[in-house]
């Protein structure tokens, strides 16, 4: 892995910049979505010969409970008790960050409550890559469970024989989803918004994925509702006087394991710190290509740059780095303090690991039960209230050009 080396002046921009624009794929995702909606499961069974190398049957899009169960079976014990231990840290901070309808009482005689329901349907993505995912199958169905959704589904690429991966299927087990689909892409993501024979559609779609997955969700955005658009994963580690420089490097090359555009920046005003970092992690055998090592003039300058890029991930270390974590404002996920690496983060330390990429932290949140629910006002107003506001809705609907408005408000006073 190359070291890149900055000074203070340095821009979020040119550290950004450092990892490669990913290929336009735009016209190829919407010919796969236009072939879905036309298709159906025939195309969805194409497609996934094309593009995962598998052939599956007329029914085999379906994977069936008995065989999510039977997977259970085949995981190590110390994974599984594992996974038992993520899904009981996810499930405890998802419900925690469900609130309670908001009723307000107004100076007319009338409420208006905000509400926060649940959508009905949603949809899991779990990337297949390199390996299989089943902390992705936690992360987004405890969460949306947690948000009281009725229906969750989960979907996953095929191997090249024709099966879901058993890891996978045990965690569907584990979690309890029974609605489970062996597909995967762009094509996937076509299916959930849109349904076919198998394929029930769905409200949301959540899970991160290649840049087929991410276009295809920009594509039908508006048809569904998403969690966001991923990128290559990031680590920003800003690190002061006392951080361990071998702890700091182990982090950003555990990062690197996500792929070579991963994004990993290494901020200090120690020079010396910088350097044992740099030496340690450009030496490793890393799939990341870059690491970006950015000397700030100080600790503040430093948090700033980190907010400034907005990264998915950003550690602080160091007793000064630390005492600043209250200034951050711009991360996907926030980790304080010389144990809290990226990795617990990752599986079972119970915050989200489907966090905003390229600086969407700057207005976007992680997956959260908020993701699945919808906020819908009740308004009501009992006798009298609509005498009194009827007069100053009246005028503003008239003034805006639309009497009839104005009309049906007064004909309630």
């Amino acid at each position: 892995m190359r070291v890149e080396r900055f000074g203070p002046d340095v821009t979020a921009a040119e550290i950004r910049a450092l990892t490669p624009s990913p290929r336009d794929v735009e016209g190829e995702v919407r010919a796969i979505i236009d072939e879905v909606r036309s298709g159906g499961d025939v195309a969805v069974r194409r497609l996934t010969e094309r593009f995962d190398h598998a052939e599956l049957g007329p029914e085999e899009l379906i994977v069936f409970p008995t065989e999510t169960e039977a997977a259970l079976g085949t995981l190590e014990p110390a994974v599984l008790a594992g996974l038992r231990t993520a899904k009981a840290n996810i499930r405890a901070v998802a419900r925690a960050q469900l609130t309670a309808p908001v009723r307000v009482e107004l100076e007319q005689g009338h409420t208006v409550e905000v509400q926060e329901v649940p959508v009905r349907r949603a949809a899991v993505y779990v990337p297949g890559g390199r390996a299989p995912y089943p902390s992705t199958v936690l992360m987004g169905v405890l969460t949306a469970h947690a948000a009281a959704v009725e229906q969750v589904a989960v979907c996953a690429p095929p191997g090249p024989e024709g099966r879901a991966h058993p890891t996978i299927l045990a965690a569907c087990a584990l979690c309890g989803v029974s609605e489970v689909y062996r597909m995967g892409g762009a094509q996937a993501i076509a299916a959930l918004a849109y349904g076919t024979k198998s394929v029930k559609p769905v409200d949301v779609i959540v899970g991160p994925g290649n840049r087929y997955v991410t276009e295809a969700k920009r594509q039908v955005a508006g048809v569904v509702g998403i969690d966001g658009l991923a990128g290559p994963s990031e680590l920003v580690v800003m690190a002061t006087a006392g951080a361990d420089p071998e702890l700091v490097a182990l982090d950003l090359l555990a990062q690197a394991e996500h792929g070579p555009d991963t994004l990993l920046v290494a901020i200090s005003p120690e020079p010396e710190l910088l350097e044992a970092v740099a030496g340690a992690a450009g030496e490793a055998d890393a799939a990341a290509e870059a690491l970006a090592v950015v000397e700030a003039r100080d600790a503040r300058a430093a948090v700033a740059l980190a907010d400034e890029l907005a990264p998915e991930h950003l550690q602080l270390m160091g007793d000064e780095a630390e005492s600043l974590a209250g200034r951050v404002r711009s991360a996907g996920a926030l980790f304080v303090g010389r144990d809290a690496g990226t990795a617990f983060g990752d599986y079972v330390a119970g915050s989200n690991h489907v966090l905003p990429t390229g600086g969407a932290a700057r207005f976007a949140s992680g997956l959260s039960p908020a993701t699945f629910r919808r906020r819908m006002a009740r308004i009501s107003l009992p006798a009298g209230a609509a005498a009194r506001l009827a007069p100053a809705g009246a005028a503003i609907a008239r003034a805006e050009g639309f009497p009839v408005h104005g009309e049906s408000m007064e004909r309630r006073a």
